[in-house]
């Protein structure tokens, strides 16, 4: 019998390749130094379709769900109440939590000084299984338990939920890599290769930095209508139109005046586009490297290409709840500028296989469970 009374469902991967399954759990007291969130939105990132196909290797079952948004509903004993910015926290705010945790201890974390690479890191939706005590770690529920180091963030009452959620993991991940890896100089010309969630979050965040142009290229085109309804990008290239991808790049080039762009972004996720995308920046430029978060494989690319273009390329992994916290403050920024909800389609928990269907097949930009 759970201690609260409460009863929670929750989106399960039981079986890689298998269809997902929605149970319930009991909904327990939170934990010492923790918080239970009653969750009201669980976002579906590309990373959660590779999960279920087994691309990577995490343990099962599950309950899957990254990135989320909710409303605090207890917090355990010894919780400050407070957020990760210091802002009072208290029963019924809204705040969205980081995925993941560092354990501080090991040489990454301790020596490095980069808890994105952290060799422990405990990340819900990934890998907190049910048969380790983890019931309800994941956001594709009506609750999450948040247990002690997790990064809590509460949201400006002004902001709305749904638009926040349009770049829940893109936004931080975008942060880490425009803030720390290779930021966006005034002026500059940037490229963004890929029309999805990290795509578009690129797009953005460069322009609030002060960008001069920003080109998107990605594809389908409903994609790059959307980005342009909402205000995200000067100019947009669809890479699967008619003319094929070499028209595509050639009109980029020459979005770029022939030269190349100071900063190209590679958020597409396709392995193929890093050879293509090395051959958009001018020289001395840089090329700066997100999409490839799952394995999808090699590709052959030019190496002259970076000799010749003297191009500094930086890879940019995952993020931190620092960096959460900085996306969180940059949201009433973002959407004064931005139509993030329009970015956003809502489905009730129990239709998560069409809101998954729905990614894979594109027709949506971001999809979101509704707890």
């Amino acid at each position: 019998m759970s201690p609260t009374g409460k009863r929670a469902r929750a989106v399960v991967l039981e079986r890689f390749r298998e269809p997902l399954v929605l149970r319930e759990f009991d909904v327990p007291a939170a934990p010492a130094g923790g918080l239970v969130v009653t969750c009201r939105y669980g976002g579906i990132c590309g990373t959660d379709l590779h999960l279920q196909q087994g691309h990577l290797a995490i343990p099962t079952p599950l309950v899957l769900g990254h990135e989320g948004l909710g409303t605090v509903a207890e917090f355990g004993p010894g919780t400050p109440a407070r957020d990760a910015a210091g802002t009072e926290l208290r029963a019924g705010d809204t705040v969205m939590w980081a995925s993941s945790i560092a354990c501080g201890t090991c040489v990454p974390c301790r020596l490095h000084r980069e808890p994105t690479l952290c060799e422990n890191r405990r990340t819900y939706g990934v890998n907190r299984a049910l048969a380790d005590g983890f019931e309800l770690a994941g956001a594709w529920a009506e609750a999450i338990v948040l247990h002690e180091g997790a990064t809590v963030v509460r949201l400006d009452d002004g902001v709305d939920p749904l638009a926040a959620m349009a770049f829940a993991c893109a936004g931080p991940t975008v942060v880490h890599a425009l803030y720390e890896r290779r930021p966006v100089r005034v002026g500059e010309t940037v490229v963004v290769q890929g029309a999805g969630p990290v795509g578009l979050a690129a797009a953005a965040l460069a322009q609030l930095a002060g960008a001069a142009k920003v080109v998107v290229v990605g594809g389908p085109a409903g994609r790059l209508d959307l980005a342009a309804k909402a205000g995200i990008g000067d100019v947009h290239v669809d890479i699967t139109g008619p003319g094929g991808v070499e028209a595509a790049l050639d009109r980029v080039r020459a979005e770029t005046g022939g030269r190349g762009a100071d900063l190209v972004i590679e958020c597409a996720g396709v392995p193929a586009a890093v050879a293509q995308g090395l051959t958009l920046a001018r020289r001395g430029g840089s090329y700066l490297i997100i999409g490839q978060y799952t394995d999808a494989g090699d590709t052959p690319l030019n190496p002259h290409q970076i000799v010749y273009r003297q191009l500094d390329v930086v890879g940019s992994w995952a993020f931190t709840g620092a960096h959460l916290t900085e996306y969180v403050r940059l949201l009433p920024a973002l959407t004064a500028r931005f139509d993030l909800r329009g970015l956003v389609t809502s489905f009730p928990l129990a239709e998560h296989e069409a809101a998954l269907r729905a990614v894979a097949g594109q027709t949506v930009l971001k999809a979101v469970l509704a707890g």
